[in-house]
């Protein structure tokens, strides 16, 4: 009854599917900041876990179960009824199982640095057991879409645009991350902490994809499938190549450089474009859609950023959302059967737009309830203390994914200093007059040096530079005091020195008093707590300024004036 060379291609197909949430994660962790790797990796590891539970239970019933209404298919619980075709029913709900993980860990990279991990395990179930399915049906499951002629091959639409809506959803609900826009509303960058990652996540993700299109012939029987699955693989590479070269392009004339996280964006949307059409363009066509998604993905994100003020870490709105509904669109511009340039009139475009129209409504009300819900239930996004410190160390008790390598970071603390505190108000007033070394009457010279927690570091800053403090050295280092740190667990098993992450702060003062210095550090960081951080004081011999050749308190002095002087010109 079965052939078993298509139940080999569509396991092989599922497989290669199942390594894109590899690639999903690393483009994900490594276009977001160190401090929330460990979240980001959990949130595609539960993504796929979750949904294949209940896609299984319900999801795949409600996608591909006997057609009601065109509307949803009957539920069928636990898969318990015969889909077989020339492979059993378990092959074909493997490779659907992950179709559906792919749609919902999109939206992870949207919503990353900011959401609490049990709401986002909590929209993950939603959006595989229901959300996914019912449009799926409409679109693969014999629904009112596939009956009106709707062509959506391997998931442009199906897939990708239901992700990247949900995405925007759940990031327009979230707000934007604490200093991604100034007090004018102008968008600031916020640079993730490996582009290495991130292009090994595309590389991850282009090979996977063979797989997501190539395998959605299910079958590799007789001529017809055989040229069709080269001619889809095909097509699926040149639109990527081709959407990769046109952003970096793009991006050069724009931005002066080609810019490489733009470009690595440029590739997956190339990717999900041509995905609707794969099998039904000819390779020009998909040169035209590559090309035209390349411009898509970069005006798309930049206006979602910055039109918007809608905070997408990743560009999964632009990638998936825009170029998975643009694609879908083209299709009915160059397939060779029915499309616009090929004779087919506008029925064909305009089921397309239809589809893509139903399909975003549906996603983004259903999503909008979705998130509303969990929201005023649980909470969807964490405090800003707990954004500030990393999702990693306060929704996971991770000090750092990365355990010998702790890269400052430096937070926008405006909000927090409007919330909590004023450290220049706070800080102790300048006295004028120098320290001096016992009763000679000269100048004395002392280094302080600072360990503080790395979310102090703003407003630590701002109130040394209140008091006339300007030249620091700033250090990202780790380290614990006698209690050896927070208790952590690595397998089970206690960790018995935790080293966390900490900044070093020194400064060489004279002019300033040590004592101005000591309690301006101490009324930022004090909290009572454990881990407040400690203040060291050293004699100092020496002070030499190459530039000038000035020693002693004259090697000091110009800093200070300076910073007075900027002080001043602020205040007026």
């Amino acid at each position: 009854m079965f052939s078993a060379v298509d139940t080999i291609w569509v396991l092989l197909a599922a497989i290669l599917v199942f390594f894109m949430q590899a690639g999903f994660a690393m483009v994900e962790t490594g276009f977001t900041r160190a401090k929330n790797a460990g979240n980001i990796i959990m949130k595609n590891l539960l993504d796929f876990c979750l949904g294949s539970v209940v896609f299984w239970a319900l999801g795949f019933g409600i996608m591909f179960g006997t057609d009601i209404g065109g509307l949803i298919g009957k539920p069928d619980f636990f898969v318990q009824g015969n889909y077989d075709s020339t492979f059993h029913t378990y092959t074909f709900l493997m490779f659907q199982t992950v179709f559906c993980a792919t749609s919902a860990t999109i939206v992870s990279g949207a919503m990353a640095e900011r959401t609490k991990f049990a709401s986002y395990c909590v929209y993950s179930v939603l959006i595989s057991a229901l959300i996914y399915p019912i449009s799926g049906h409409w679109i693969w499951g014999n629904g009112w879409l596939a009956q009106l002629g709707f062509h959506d091959f391997a998931g442009s639409t199906a897939v990708h645009m239901v992700g990247g809506l949900a995405a925007l959803v759940g990031a327009c609900l979230l707000g934007p991350r604490i200093g991604k826009y100034d007090a004018e509303g102008k968008a600031q960058a916020i640079p993730g902490h490996s582009l290495t990652l991130g292009a090994l996540g595309v590389f991850i993700l282009w090979f996977a994809w063979f797989g997501f299109n190539g395998g959605s012939t299910v079958s590799a029987t007789g001529d017809e499938n055989l040229i069709a699955m080269g001619s889809i693989i095909f097509n699926t590479n040149l639109a990527a190549a081709v959407a990769t070269c046109a952003t970096m392009l793009i991006t050069w004339l724009k931005y002066g450089k080609p810019d490489i996280s733009m470009t690595l964006n440029g590739s997956l949307g190339g990717l999900v474009a041509i995905t609707a059409g794969c099998d039904a363009v000819s390779a020009s066509g998909a040169f035209w859609i590559g090309l035209i998604s390349a411009f898509i993905l970069v005006y798309g994100i930049e206006f979602v950023d910055q039109k918007l003020k809608v905070d997408d870490p990743v560009g999964a709105i632009g990638v998936h959302g825009l170029c998975g509904a643009a694609g879908t669109i083209l299709t009915g511009v160059f397939a060779l059967d029915g499309g616009l340039l090929y004779g087919g009139g506008t029925s064909g475009l305009l089921i397309q737009l239809l589809g893509v129209l139903a399909t975003a409504a549906w996603t983004c009300v259903s999503m909008w309830v979705v998130f509303s819900v969990i929201k005023a239930v649980m909470g969807l996004r964490v405090s800003p203390e707990e954004e500030i410190a990393g999702l990693d160390i306060r929704e996971h008790a991770l000090s750092s994914s990365y355990a010998d390598f702790m890269p400052l970071t430096t937070e926008a603390f405006r909000f927090l200093k409007a919330e909590k505190a004023e450290p220049a108000a706070s800080a102790a007033p300048v006295v004028p007059s120098p320290d001096t070394e016992g009763g000679t009457g000269r100048p004395k010279m002392s280094k302080v040096e600072i360990y503080a927690n790395p979310t102090k570091l703003e407003p630590l800053k701002e109130a040394l530079n209140a008091i006339g403090i300007s030249g620091l050295t700033v250090t990202s280092v780790s380290g614990c005091g006698a209690q050896k740190g927070k208790t952590e667990f690595y397998r089970g098993a206690k960790v018995e020195m935790t080293l966390l992450p900490k900044v070093r702060v020194e400064t060489v003062v004279s002019k300033v008093p040590v004592g101005a210095v000591v309690e301006a550090a101490k009324s930022i960081l004090y909290t009572g707590s454990v881990g407040d951080g400690k203040i060291f004081v050293y004699d100092v011999e020496n002070v030499i300024r190459i530039s000038t050749g000035e020693e002693g308190y004259d090697a000091l002095q110009y800093d200070y004036d300076r910073a007075q002087q900027q002080n001043s010109a602020k205040k007026e």
